[in-house]
């Protein structure tokens, strides 16, 4: 387990309010939908089964042939049903039903390319893995696992297939790591850079949260294509500042993977954002409209939703105190529910506490997490590296005591604190700190341009007219 904050892109599903399959990574323009494409059609296999059976009288048809699957029109149907819920309750007005169904439809055929990449290329989730998002999102609704599972099915979605939907979600963020993120390089001397910059930032230094819209340029595009493409962006910078909903824009036209919240990025640091989006907002006032700007990726509409006192994520000026820790995991499961885990893990404390036993002994034998290995061993923390839960449950301790109890979004923990140090000039830690937020300003222009690559090689055929 890393019990490092979540990055930025946690599991899509969990972010839904209330019952949305995850939402589809993102999307390409249809105005070339079989960009890339060989020449001939493949040979069609089913695509998976739909979640939910289509009403009695209605026949089901192909919509979309994506390499040799299909996507039907009542998956498509029930996709545009979760949009549609989302966007309600995020209170996005609505586009016109065939903007919205061929935004939905776009960003199915990407995310089915991507599993289609993942399998090909050995990406697995197993069920374990599977059962703890479930219950993560089964939490995060206030529910528990069984009134979960029945309320998806009064709606008349298959419990089933939401855990499949879950379990390609994953994968699809396994993928991104393995093709995107883990090839991203950050230089020495860009940390260097980095930290020599942040050195002179104010301390109320600020957050900022985008939204954009992202028009793609496609792939070869010669001088007009590129030229239509702004001159459409421009248009809908135009409608923005003209008082129309930015947000409703950015389900209608966005390509980039948050079109359907509206476009926004969320709170971010300035040095977690591309230079080239806080360049473009700095100086604005909250709503306000910035000039258009060009990307490898294509043409970005950006718009300054608010800025905000930074909280985390600033390098250490001073000592900083470490704690090393371990910990015992188990997770909730339809074979171990909620008591049990958390019974055998007040039997696993109290025989460490007043039975003598070994913690890191106990951890090889009853631990899920891969740290097991380690005697549950999760080596020396700074502030800010693990998840809220965990850390304050870990500060609350004295060197020696066991935790009882206590859950995280990874499942229950039993921690015990090892031992405390005073670090007096973090160097290290404020390189970690600096490569990864170099690395978080290049990945999304990353990912943004080999999903684009992955959509232009995949064979699309759109029947949605037929």
């Amino acid at each position: 387990m890393n019990l490092l904050l979540p990055a930025r892109r946690a599991l899509r599903a969990t972010a839904v309010v209330f019952l949305a399959l995850p939402l589809l990574t993102s999307a390409q323009s249809p105005a070339n939908p079989a960009a890339g494409a060989s020449p001939s059609t493949p040979r069609l296999r089913p695509a998976t089964p739909p979640t939910t059976a289509p009403a009695k009288g209605v026949l089901d048809r192909v919509v979309a042939v994506v390499n040799d699957e299909v996507i039907t029109l009542n998956e498509l149907n029930l996709r545009l049903r979760v949009a549609e819920g989302q966007l309600r309750r995020q209170n996005i007005p609505l586009p016109p039903a065939e903007v919205l169904q061929r935004q939905v439809l776009e960003r199915m055929i990407l995310d089915r390319a991507q599993i289609q990449l993942s399998r090909e290329t050995g990406v697995r989730v197993d069920d374990q893995t599977v059962n703890a998002a479930v219950a993560r999102i089964a939490e995060g609704n206030g529910l528990s696992l069984a009134q979960f599972r029945a309320r998806l099915e009064s709606d008349g979605i298959s419990f089933a297939r939401f855990r499949e939907d879950v379990r390609d979600d994953i994968i699809t963020n396994r993928l991104r790591d393995r093709e995107v993120d883990n090839r991203i390089q950050v230089a020495d001397a860009e940390v260097d850079n980095f930290i020599a910059e942040q050195a002179g930032v104010a301390a109320d230094a600020t957050e900022l949260n985008i939204a954009q819209i992202l028009l793609r340029v496609p792939d070869n595009a010669d001088t007009r294509r590129i030229e239509e493409v702004r001159q459409r962006a421009e248009e809908l910078a135009a409608q923005a500042r003209g008082g129309a909903d930015f947000a409703r824009l950015a389900v209608s036209f966005s390509a980039a993977p948050e079109a359907l919240q509206g476009g926004e990025l969320g709170w971010r640091t300035a040095e977690r954002l591309p230079t080239l989006f806080v360049d473009a907002v700095r100086g604005l006032k909250p709503g306000d409209v910035a000039p258009v700007v060009r990307s490898p990726g294509g043409f970005h509409v950006l718009k300054l939703v608010g800025r905000r006192s930074a909280v985390e994520g600033k390098l250490a000026t001073g000592p900083v105190q470490q704690t090393r820790a371990r910990h015992i995991l188990l997770r909730v499961s339809d074979l171990t529910p909620e008591p049990e885990v958390r019974r055998r893990l007040g039997e696993l404390r109290e025989r460490v506490t007043n039975g003598g036993q070994d913690f890191g002994q106990l951890a090889r034998l009853h631990s899920v997490d891969p740290s097991s290995t380690r005697g549950g061993e999760l080596g020396w923390l700074y502030p800010g590296d693990a998840v809220p839960e965990f850390e304050r449950a870990m500060d609350a301790l004295k060197p020696g005591d066991v935790s009882p109890p206590v859950q995280s979004p990874f499942g229950w923990h039993l921690i015990q604190v090892l031992e405390r140090r005073t670090e007096e000039s973090p160097v290290e830690r404020n390189r970690q700190v600096a490569r990864a937020a170099l690395r978080d300003r290049k990945s999304d222009e990353a990912y943004q341009e080999w999903l684009r690559q992955l959509r232009d090689r995949t064979y699309v055929e759109l029947r949605l007219e037929e």
